[in-house]
């Protein structure tokens, strides 16, 4: 049995480059998995893809059926249209126990940009969930994603991980949005997108004090159930350049493909307003605002997924004894789950060999007990037992050595060679 996964993400490419391998929509997410099970079809799969990652898992029963590292970019290459070589350096992998500390590190928060954040939970769900509908995953991403959520449901209970402000929303309003305005009750929010970041971000401010919500979306119907969860206004897409011109906070998250909010635009409606202040907030991956926005004047404050690094490092570090926890319990949950697959790995040679060798011994007994008809059912009992105690004598010494062999890894060499001593087929 096999674990693998490639991945980047905000520690190991810029957003730029995850915008152009993301895989925005489950639509996109499902085409990924055709794909995969046609260039693929002894792996199960699970895409992981978020505004901070891109993560793409395997697994296989027999190790010598995984795709290597270039096959897996060479898809990436293929469905994203990227050239290999503008992102091979940055799609890193990870083998076997490798791989499942990773996901377990993911689940936790201990691997995401904003320590302890929850969202991640609900992403890897959705995640695992949807694999399971296009039926891409199979029984052992099946128990590598349920235990990768049972182990973040313990470090959350065991560690104070979660602590303090811990989501990308929290840490946006609080840190930038608070170095931007001293005050929020007398400010103007307009939220771009309808969905879960929207949402929390909103209950973030209407802490702070905001109290005119304006809430923009492509669908309205959407729009005006955020609006009415937040005692705000919705609008019609049509009114973008009305809502832009009276806004302080601008919070976009929509998650479409090209930016919403171009130079153009914003200079359009900066040339009506004036230099005024306002915080633009771009949670959108890929980006919702074009990076040029931030030089069209002094007064505009933008900051976007890759500006939370700085400060969410800072908050990593006040958390270290957490953390160290945290890692001992998943560095635990990885050697129990290693070893419960190695062990169901050789779990049905054992099971083959001790019944293989267990029916000679029967056939033989029976050869015997017709030449010894004369023998009482005491005997008999007494030779079966003195058989089974032989066979369970012979069978010890290569049943403990592939047990030794399992804790440390998948032993695949023993098991192809038992299997051809012992003439055992699959």
């Amino acid at each position: 049995m096999n674990v693998q996964v490639v991945f980047c993400n905000h520690q190991t490419a810029d957003l730029g480059l995850r915008e152009r391998l993301a895989f925005p929509s489950s639509d996109h997410v499902v085409r990924a998995y055709d794909e995969l099970q046609v260039r693929f079809p002894k792996s199960e799969y699970v895409v992981i893809s978020t505004c901070n990652r891109i993560e793409l898992y395997t697994a296989q029963e027999d190790p010598a059926d995984a795709p290597s590292h270039d096959d897996l970019a060479q898809f990436f290459s293929d469905f994203h249209q990227v050239p290999k070589t503008e992102f091979f350096n940055d799609l890193l992998e990870r083998q076997g126990s490798d791989a499942v500390r990773h996901l377990f590190q993911v689940a936790s928060s201990i691997d995401s940009m904003v320590l302890g954040e929850t969202q991640i939970v609900s992403q890897i769900k959705t995640a695992y969930d949807l694999s399971t509908e296009t039926s891409a995953n199979g029984p052992l991403t099946h128990a590598l994603f349920q235990r990768a959520l049972a182990v973040s449901g313990r470090v959350r209970t065991e560690t104070k991980l979660s602590e303090g402000r811990v989501s990308i929303a929290s840490v946006a309003v609080g840190d930038f949005g608070k170095s931007i305005f001293d005050r929020f009750d007398d400010k103007t929010v307009l939220i771009l997108g309808a969905g879960e970041m929207a949402s929390e971000t909103l209950t973030y401010l209407k802490d702070e004090g905001v109290k005119r919500i304006i809430v923009c979306n492509r669908n309205f119907e959407r729009a005006k159930k955020l609006a009415n969860e937040h005692s705000g206004e919705a609008r019609e897409w049509d009114h973008l350049q009305e809502s832009l011109g009276i806004a302080d906070v601008i919070v976009s998250t929509t998650g479409a493909q090209q930016p919403i909010l171009t130079v153009d635009e914003i200079r359009q409606v900066r040339n009506k307003t004036g230099p005024r202040t306002i915080f633009i907030l771009d949670l959108g991956a890929p980006r919702d605002v074009e990076p040029g926005v931030s030089k069209i004047d002094d007064g505009i404050f933008l900051y976007d997924i890759d500006d939370l690094e700085a400060t969410c490092e800072t908050n990593r570090k006040k958390r270290a004894s957490a953390i160290a926890k945290a890692n001992l319990i998943i560095e635990e949950e990885t050697n129990k789950f290693m070893h419960e697959i190695y062990h169901k790995a050789t779990g049905p040679i054992i099971k083959q060999l001790r019944e293989h060798w267990h029916e000679i011994s029967r056939q033989e007994l029976e050869i015997l007990f017709r030449k010894l008809p004369d023998l009482d059912e005491r005997q008999r009992e007494s030779i079966e037992k003195t058989i089974q105690r032989v066979v369970n004598k012979l069978l010890h010494p290569p049943l403990e050595t592939l047990r030794d062999e399992a804790r440390t890894g998948p032993p695949t060499g023993m098991l192809k060679t038992l299997k051809q001593l012992f003439q055992i087929k699959d």
